[in-house]
């Protein structure tokens, strides 16, 4: 006698939905980030930013935060006519970024990202240890999963 496989449910199937007010930037962080360390070169960085998005990390020997090289860090150097590969990511970064918690809602991330016109934000741990980036790509993925509910406009 054969048995019916069980029919596929999707993924989504079974979940409760949940509102955008109540995620975290635990559940969107990317925690797999291309970072780099002070000394590297501009030129180096420029490469690695290719890879990872608008903005990397700048870390310590112990995985804390310095600063963040952007695509606007980068483009300021090119429009004062330096060359990146005489620069270093400590010469190009932006110190003491803007950075979250992995608890910070995400309506609270939404504001740090609209308001101070960022397009990544570093999260970090009480330590000030990098534990990954969120994106504003990241909020809108959120927003558009099957399973988040938003807040009805007509409330």
């Amino acid at each position: 006698m054969k048995r019916k496989a069980p029919a596929k449910r999707s993924a989504s199937a079974g979940r409760q939905p949940v509102r955008f007010e109540d995620l975290t930037v635990k559940d969107i962080v990317n925690q797999r980030v291309q970072s780099a360390r002070p000394d590297l070169t501009g030129d180096k960085v420029a490469s690695l930013l290719l890879k990872a998005g608008g903005a990397v990390p700048v870390l310590d020997k112990a995985k804390q935060l310095l600063g963040v090289v952007s695509e606007h860090d980068l483009l300021v150097t090119l429009d004062e006519g330096q060359a990146w590969g005489d620069r270093t990511v400590r010469d190009l970064m932006s110190a003491n970024p803007y950075s979250v918690r992995p608890e910070t809602s995400l309506p609270t991330l939404v504001h740090v990202l609209t308001e101070s016109d960022l397009l990544s934000v570093p999260v970090v741990n009480e330590h000030n240890r990098l534990l990954g980036m969120v994106t504003r790509r990241d909020v809108v993925r959120a927003a558009l999963r099957p399973t988040t509910k938003r807040r009805s406009s007509a409330g």
